[in-house]
């Protein structure tokens, strides 16, 4: 099966015309201002400008989202809410798949306006299994969010050295890195046979393996 690595930190699968990401976690900033802390109001605006853009790059008419849409219920502030209603309404012919997250799920699915698809992983298509952590992995290759997966820097870089985003792959599981703006990453160290591919500036970079 064909799968293309975007620089958007997208995934395109062409033989079912979907674009995959995973761990928008909308409605972050809204959540931390709840609680008083500081958190920018612009975010939700910008990821879903960039998920306007994924989508256009590759004209993609259905959008798979591997978990952790929503953030927390009190993320689902009206600006949250409000923001993303008029991005759905810009695009009525988007079909949209959600497998549930473990935000998701203390969350609440999304508002019955969205017209968002929601339902629980492993959800099998084509030959892969669509899931959130990759601990519901069920014996079949699947696609899956959940670690914010990224490069592990050199011990000698130093503070402040960056760990960029990456793809996790392995023989049988593919772990997407998150699409939000507001999120924070891990860094992951690929066992032997798998691959990591760091995205950064728009392009998509294989890690040598050490």
């Amino acid at each position: 099966e064909r799968l293309t690595l975007l620089g958007s930190r997208a995934l395109w699968w062409p033989a079912q015309r979907a674009l995959i990401v995973a761990d928008l976690h909308l409605g972050k900033p809204a959540t931390f201002r709840a609680l008083g802390v500081p958190a920018p109001e612009a975010v939700t605006a910008a990821d879903l400008a960039r998920l306007d853009q994924a989508l256009d790059a590759v004209g993609a008419p259905r959008l798979f989202i591997l978990g952790d849409l929503l953030h927390a219920a009190a993320g689902r502030a009206p600006c949250t809410l409000e923001a993303v209603a008029n991005w759905r309404s810009a695009r009525p012919a988007l079909h949209v798949l959600v497998i549930r997250g473990n935000h998701d799920r203390r969350a609440g699915d999304p508002p019955h306006d969205w017209r968002f698809e929601c339902a629980d992983g492993p959800f099998p298509i084509g030959p892969f299994d669509l899931i959130h952590e990759p601990e519901q992995q069920a014996g079949r290759p699947a696609l899956a969010g959940h670690i914010h997966p990224a490069v592990a820097a050199a011990p000698s870089s130093g503070p402040g050295r960056l760990r960029p985003p990456c793809f996790w792959i392995s023989h049988s599981l593919a772990v997407l890195p998150a699409f939000g703006g507001f999120t924070g990453c891990r860094a992951v160290r690929a066992a032997r046979g798998d691959r990591l591919f760091a995205v950064g500036d728009g392009s998509v970079v294989e890690v040598p393996s050490r």
